[in-house]
């Protein structure tokens, strides 16, 4: 097979380990810097160029596209779909799941464990607000952060109220959720491939710290998840339309709790803290999914 890999750094750690993947698995790889990608939307006759060529025969596209560029990076991506190329995860799933609010709303629907969520543009009564989502100490977040940046945790009621005025008078979208104390200061990443956790990890926060993230000093540890957690992962991943995922859990008293569905997730700390080729379960898919994907679309699909 050809696969294009859609990445900003060949150097970063998940990058690299899908190339290293696709040559051990005797494919042909080529990595592609989306954002000098150029397109010629031309009816029956899509095409992307690259530094003066253009780009094709590729039987699949591996999208590791970045929350900042999700715009140009899906368009891209939709260009190789009308191509007929298989994508391992589609341009509509990646765009739902990086609107915060819309990927919340999916799950909610289809009953998915959440924590509760409130969301507003310019609440008459921000007491109101907090006082919907079960009160204080509360979680906000920027609706457009990432790696938990623009994320607060407000202790009484009157920093909410501060944290959220400062937000909204910076003309900025937040959403307001309950704080689940006895997580601990602790999530749970699984990786989702297809229909199945492949792969997970606990990440603890550092003291002092609620937020788990890796990039926030979080640390990183094998875990064995319920069979409820498992299934939570899984339809978290369905709703959203990926086929490879990262979904985010909280412990809950009520059960687990769907913080996150990541289209583009970090293989380094999962790979590490489970010793699992979670990179080479990544190409098996895409081996096993592109020709009946093709054969299924006869040609490719907008």
């Amino acid at each position: 097979m050809k696969i294009a890999i859609m990445s900003r750094n060949k150097r970063l750690y998940s990058t690299r380990r899908l190339m290293e993947e696709c040559q051990a698995k005797g494919h042909e790889v080529q990595v592609l810097d989306f954002l000098h990608c150029y397109m010629n939307i031309m009816p029956n006759s899509p095409t992307i160029h690259y530094k003066g060529q253009e780009l094709s025969g590729f039987d699949a596209v591996i999208p590791r596209i970045g929350a900042s560029v999700t715009f140009y990076g899906a368009a891209v991506l939709r260009q190789f779909e009308m191509m007929g190329v298989f994508p391992v995860n589609e341009s509509v799933a990646i765009t739902r799941s990086r609107d915060k609010l819309r990927s919340l709303q999916l799950l909610s629907r289809k009953d998915i464990g959440l924590p509760v969520t409130g969301f507003a543009s310019k609440p008459d009564d921000v007491p109101d607000l907090i006082r919907m989502v079960g009160g204080t100490p509360v979680v906000i977040k920027l609706l457009e952060g990432t790696q938990g940046i623009g994320v607060v945790l407000a202790e009484t009621r009157k920093a909410a109220e501060s944290v959220i005025e400062a937000f909204m008078g910076l003309k900025a979208d937040i959403l307001v959720q309950e704080y689940i104390k006895e997580a601990g200061g602790a999530d749970i990443r699984c990786l989702v491939i297809g229909d199945k956790v492949i792969a997970a990890m606990k990440r603890q926060a550092m003291e002092g710290e609620f937020r788990s993230n890796l990039h926030r000093g979080g640390s990183a540890s094998l875990i064995r998840i319920t069979p409820t957690e498992r299934k939570t992962a899984v339809a978290a991943a369905k709703a959203m339309g990926l086929n490879v995922a990262g979904v985010d859990l909280l412990r809950s008293s009520r059960g687990p709790l769907v913080m996150e569905v990541n289209s583009s997730p970090g293989l380094e700390g999962i790979e590490s803290a489970t010793g699992k080729n979670v990179a080479g379960m990544i190409i098996d898919f895409t081996e096993k999914t592109a020709k009946p994907w093709k054969t299924q679309t006869k040609g490719g699909r907008g």
